[in-house]
């Protein structure tokens, strides 16, 4: 008699398992129905020169420079730089390993007083770049550069666990497609806490 009910026990279960979706390969096969959400609503925005940095992050002739859609943004880039300068809004540089702040490219090279850091993708790992933002009083970042789905996604998302806000103007973000660049933006439109934070917007929507 117990054989027999460990038996229909048994069966029980597995008629149980079975009648549940299979779990392998699920969540690669429902990938392939997944639809891309639409492009995100651009807002203008209107920020605070006092409390706000721009940051601009690994605009070098090593990476940028071989990127044709990094090299693209350089025009819009040079002209937020130019407006931010006007507006005496703090701007930060970053730069990538094995190189210095010569090799940024010229169109949007840094000034002599203006600070730089150099580290990967998280600008803020092992730099002084939250000390630099703090003793600026800064509230506020522009971030901009390349690649999106590197410096700017890593380093945004630190600025806002940190309590910063967050502007990113999606015409300053390449990468070396669009689709990464793309997958940024649905990042920013929806991470924990990181979306809360973040305005996307483009270069010639902002307001010093």
């Amino acid at each position: 008699m117990k054989r027999h009910l460990m038996a229909a026990v048994a069966a029980a279960l597995f008629a149980a398992g079975a009648a549940l979706p299979a779990r392998a390969g699920d969540i690669v096969s429902e990938w392939v129905s997944v639809k891309t959400p639409p492009p995100p609503e651009l807002k203008p925005v209107t920020v605070d020169p006092k409390t706000t940095a721009l940051l601009m992050l690994d605009f070098m002739n090593q990476n940028c420079g071989k990127r044709p859609r990094c090299v693209a943004s350089i025009p819009a880039m040079k002209k937020l730089l130019a407006a931010a300068r006007a507006a005496k809004v703090a701007v930060v540089y970053s730069i990538i390993a094995n190189t210095t702040t010569a090799d940024v490219i010229k169109e949007v090279a840094p000034l002599a007083d203006e600070p730089h850091v150099q580290s990967g993708p998280d600008k803020f790992l092992r730099t002084d770049l939250e000390k630099i933002l703090k003793e600026k009083g800064i509230k506020t970042v522009i971030a901009v550069g390349t690649s999106s789905n590197g410096a700017v996604l890593f380093t945004a998302a630190g600025a806002a666990f940190r309590g910063m806000n967050v502007i990113i103007p999606v015409d300053g973000m390449s990468s070396v497609d669009a689709l990464a660049e793309y997958a940024t933006v649905i990042d920013f439109q929806t991470a924990p806490l990181l979306s809360n934070k973040t305005t996307l917007t483009k270069s010639d929507m902002i307001k010093f």
